[in-house]
């Protein structure tokens, strides 16, 4: 379509199990580091796992939150509110100065929202009655505070949108922001996810379910694509991208990470939890993607799979890589599931993913996935087990799987 605009990748946000950085991020991704470990804070409450993927050493402050903003601000707010800041910074932006707050943008989602907040009211108003729930309890849990919130603190007075896909979500907001830019609605935009919700409600209803790994060694509770798996490992933390316009980033001078080229959003229409055994409308998300960024056969191509360590999800994703790109193509692409380092983080999974998928185009090093010892024989594909290889890479496809069938892909390419 003419009159399309190019858009890039100038800044990075994470907080994370494996890092509360853009850099610690990647320096673990590299060392293959492990953020899953023994759940802490419920020592008193029986609970059906042992393990988790939590963020370590989080203090707002040192993101500019003041104790009133922290009290204020649910957990997932924080760690969204403190990626925003981090991906800001690094691009350069400042609202008012060298962007157009009209122009400027908040794309920001979350799989499950204040979790936090709900739970600690809802016990309040079980046990003290209704009169003693607090005030701030709506505008603390509902999902799109975080990107609210975000919007206050950057003056982003422009396009503003919180998407919710269970574990799509953030790889939405990603795609969504992409196309407001190519299209002309905005500038830049800050879009990701963000997620706290290693909590006994949310694990009971995970554990219930029979999604979670129930392993009680943190090195095997994840493992993606792995004959020994059972179940994904709950995550929390989130991750913010600042997307910009290619002429508005260049003229300002900025470093270009990477250019967005491609989207790609489908829904099963099978089932509420499991995915469509047969691959076919995920493969269609990631072909999506693919052809609209211009994919060509000659290119090296990286695919962070959504990798979940579930016994459904990594056969039925091997089954779409290889519908989507053909099964040659397939086996020549590089592919991992980071989730094996930081767990399934929900709602802020994607984006987290495609940080690191930038980063790896960028670098050009696949990131591994890590514990994969003992391939499934209906997983074999590349899935670069245990160590990072070093690779020029051309394109990258981050690919998020949620409940509910949502299938979302965003391709990235190399500037």
């Amino acid at each position: 379509m003419e009159n399309t605009k190019r858009v890039v990748i100038t800044g990075l946000g994470a907080i994370s199990p494996i890092g509360n950085s853009v850099e610690s991020v990647w320096e673990s991704v590299l060392a293959g580091r492990c953020g899953i470990d023994r759940i802490t804070g419920f020592e008193d409450t029986p609970l059906p796992i042992s393990v988790a993927a939590q963020v370590r050493d989080f203090k707002p402050a040192d993101f500019g939150m003041n104790a009133g903003d922290a009290r204020r601000y649910d957990r997932f707010t924080q760690f969204a509110v403190a990626s925003a800041e981090e991906a800001v910074r690094q691009s350069g932006l400042v609202s008012g100065e060298n962007i157009d707050p009209d122009r400027f943008g908040v794309y920001a989602g979350s799989g499950i929202g204040g979790i936090n907040t709900l739970y600690k009211q809802a016990i309040i108003c079980h046990e003290e009655g209704p009169e003693r729930v607090s005030p701030l309890f709506v505008p603390m849990m509902i999902s799109n505070i975080a990107g609210g919130n975000i919007a206050i603190r950057q003056n982003a007075r422009g396009v503003c949108l919180a998407s919710v896909s269970a574990c799509a979500t953030s790889t939405n907001t990603i795609g969504e922001a992409f196309l407001a830019i190519k299209y002309g609605r905005a500038d830049a935009i800050i879009a990701g996810g963000a997620e706290a919700a290693i909590l006994p409600l949310a694990i009971g209803g995970f554990a219930n379910c029979k999604a979670l790994s129930l392993s009680e060694d943190p090195a095997l509770a994840c493992l993606p694509f792995d004959s020994r798996r059972g179940g994904f490992v709950m995550g929390e933390g989130a991750a913010m991208i600042v997307l910009e316009e290619f002429s508005h980033a260049k003229a300002r001078g900025a470093e270009i990470i990477a250019e967005v080229v491609g989207y790609g959003n489908t829904c099963d229409a099978y089932h509420y939890t499991a995915p469509r055994p047969d691959g076919t409308v995920t493969a269609k998300a990631i072909k999506d993607s693919l052809v609209e960024g211009g994919f060509k056969e000659s290119d090296s191509l990286y695919i962070n799979a959504h990798g979940t360590g579930t016994a459904l999800n990594d056969k039925a994703e091997t089954v779409a890589i290889k519908l989507a790109l053909g099964e040659d193509l397939a086996r020549k692409a590089s592919i991992s599931s980071t989730k094996s380092m930081h767990g399934h983080m929900l709602g802020a999974a994607g984006a987290i993913e495609l940080v690191i998928s930038a980063l790896a185009v960028k670098n050009g090093i696949v990131p591994p996935t890590i514990g994969l010892t003992s391939p499934d024989p209906e997983c074999d594909l590349n899935y670069t087990p245990l160590v990072p290889e070093k690779k020029d890479i051309d394109f990258a496809v981050s690919e998020s799987l949620g409940f509910g069938g949502h299938n979302a892909c965003v391709a990235i390419k190399k500037i």
